[in-house]
């Protein structure tokens, strides 16, 4: 059931404005560089821990993903959602991020998804909804506990973490627990998708519609009735961007997203840097969420 909160609302900023708010590459000219790094460091990565690549989650376009193993059983499992605003990126320039969390004691799930046009943001979200199923399902097979299931995730990927802690799991598979996801974890995300319709720059690809924007917008749905979400954001993020990461506390409220931060010094790519970084903030939240489910 959607419910109403103080959402942005359509005819006071205008497109070029908004185009500001949410070209991130535009607004981190160096955005290259952080891409060319993750690629690298990911590719250490797969050469460096056991991993089992491109394993299918479903039949839809792109729905493949790459598995982690934990080192010892009954560990978290953590599936984590790259993003590049459905419409970009591969999970083959986050497995950095995987090694991280495998370091923390978790395994890892990776998923991909399809891309905007070819499917839109509602298709995308139930891609990953097969996703995290399928990782549940198969969870004890790379020494992981199903009931420790924490979905972290950034930009695009943020939105999926959320989407996936309001999931009524139930509706989508009889056999499901109601509860599969415990925890989720949010690098600058998008909780209200409406904006994005006057932005030229992404509307052109994501073709989102109004009743699209309200069904696929976590601010804009009931919160979950238990787990809790952390949304965090880059202090250097836009206004748009610091705006969406309080949203979701407003609209859930404190008890379900009890963080909701701005981390100085940080941009919209820096913050996947810090997830892995140990001592940092959001690595710090990560490494609670795994060790509390």
């Amino acid at each position: 059931m959607a419910i109403s909160h103080d959402l942005y609302r359509p005819g006071a900023p205008d497109p070029q404005w908004l185009e500001r708010m949410y070209n991130n590459r535009a607004r981190v000219l160096d955005y290259g560089d952080y891409f060319a790094r993750w690629t690298a460091a990911s590719a250490l990565a797969r050469r460096g821990i056991a991993c089992e690549l491109d394993v299918i989650y479903g039949n839809g376009p792109r729905e493949a993903l790459d598995v982690f193993p934990a080192a010892r059983k009954g560990a978290p499992l953590a599936v984590f959602v790259h993003g590049g605003y459905w419409k970009s990126m591969d999970k083959a320039e986050h497995s950095f991020v995987a090694a991280a969390l495998h370091d923390l004691g978790a395994a890892v799930v990776v998923p991909n998804y399809g891309r905007c046009p070819q499917c839109g943001i509602a298709q995308i979200t139930l891609q990953l909804v097969r996703a995290t199923a399928w990782a549940w399902r198969h969870a004890r097979d790379f020494n992981a506990d199903p009931r420790r299931v924490v979905v972290m995730g950034h930009s695009a990927g943020a939105h999926a973490a959320a989407m996936l802690l309001a999931c009524v799991w139930p509706v989508h598979d009889r056999a499901l627990p109601a509860r599969l996801v415990k925890g989720a974890l949010g690098l600058s995300g998008i909780y209200d998708l409406e904006p994005l319709m006057n932005v030229p720059s992404l509307q052109e690809v994501l073709r989102i519609t109004p009743r699209q924007a309200l069904l696929a917008s976590p601010a804009r749905l009931s919160a979950p009735g238990r787990g809790c979400f952390y949304a965090v954001a880059g202090g250097q993020e836009s206004g748009e961007f610091l705006r969406q990461n309080r949203l979701l506390q407003q609209a859930w409220g404190h008890e379900r997203v009890p963080v909701a931060q701005a981390v100085a010094g940080l941009n919209h790519f820096s913050i996947v840097d810090a997830l892995v970084k140990p001592g940092s903030r959001v690595h710090t939240l990560a490494r609670q969420w795994l060790r509390s489910v």
